[in-house]
């Protein structure tokens, strides 16, 4: 029997600035979790640093609490809006696994590029809305964030969150992206993001169910259709499941299969 994500982890935190969490943290509450709130306290030297070092720095201080359980952590930031039935989803990942890199629950830009033999698809995301992580993945993380401390340095922006999968992988982790996304990302653009050409906006191209609360920006069909249009197109544009992992793959059928039945579903 697959178990459920909340059976698969140990404590939550819901990493924070200044954003209300209330509403996030009694949900994950009332779903089964082990919910801590972990808010950036802001100091003289963090105004020449950039954005993305910042956030970094919130989510180092998630891994170094991770360090402390035996069981995965999952990891949220404040603008992540779970769907309803969160309690109820399966674990995105082989809960037997110990060599767990990261799971992903909510993905961006992703790419699947192998199925284990219990369903579970094993890829590729950027961003780290919501996650699961463990100790041994918690710790390398934390070196990775002295690597970027050392170089570029703290006032540079670095997209760091897009090289976690090759950055755990090349230490022999498995690293999982979800059949559907367990929720959004509610949250505005960092506008590093424009200044170095990248996308401005991400949202979930498939949700598992309608979202627990509204999200705070504005028209949500608007973003939802959104995040939709753009996941069938990068489908169709062989961005999720590529071809060279197709034709290399042992398992072509359960990749193709995976790939096109997470998108069948009339819900935006």
């Amino acid at each position: 029997m697959t178990k459920s994500l909340v059976d698969c982890i140990g404590q939550t935190f819901i990493l924070a600035y200044q954003e209300k969490t209330e509403q996030l943290a009694s949900f994950l509450r009332a779903a089964g979790c082990h919910v801590e709130v972990l808010r950036q306290v802001h100091r003289s030297e963090y105004k020449h640093y950039s954005r993305s070092y910042l956030c970094l720095l919130n989510h180092r201080k998630a891994w170094e609490r991770a360090l402390l359980s035996e069981r995965p952590t999952l990891i949220v930031e404040a603008d992540f809006v779970p769907v309803a039935n969160f309690a109820q989803l399966p674990s995105p990942y082989d809960p037997t696994d110990d060599q767990l890199g990261i799971a992903w629950l909510y993905t961006c830009a992703a790419q699947i590029y192998n199925i284990t033999d219990q369903g579970h698809a094993q890829g590729y995301s950027t961003s780290m809305v919501a996650y699961v992580v463990t100790q041994q993945s918690a710790w390398r993380l934390i070196e990775l964030a002295e690597r970027v401390q050392a170089d570029p340095g703290p006032e540079t922006y670095t997209p760091w969150d897009s090289g976690i999968d090759y950055y755990l992988r090349d230490l022999n982790f498995h690293n999982y992206v979800p059949w559907r996304n367990y929720g959004e990302h509610g949250g505005i653009p960092n506008p590093e993001h424009r200044q170095n050409h990248l996308s401005t906006t991400h949202r979930a191209d498939v949700l598992y169910g309608p979202l627990a609360f509204a999200p705070p920006y504005g028209d949500v069909f608007k973003e939802r259709a959104y995040g939709r249009v753009k996941g069938l197109g990068r489908l169709l544009l062989n961005k999720y499941l590529r071809g060279p992992v197709l034709r290399g793959s042992h398992q072509p059928m359960k990749l193709l299969t995976f790939a096109i039945g997470r998108q069948l579903t009339h819900r935006l």
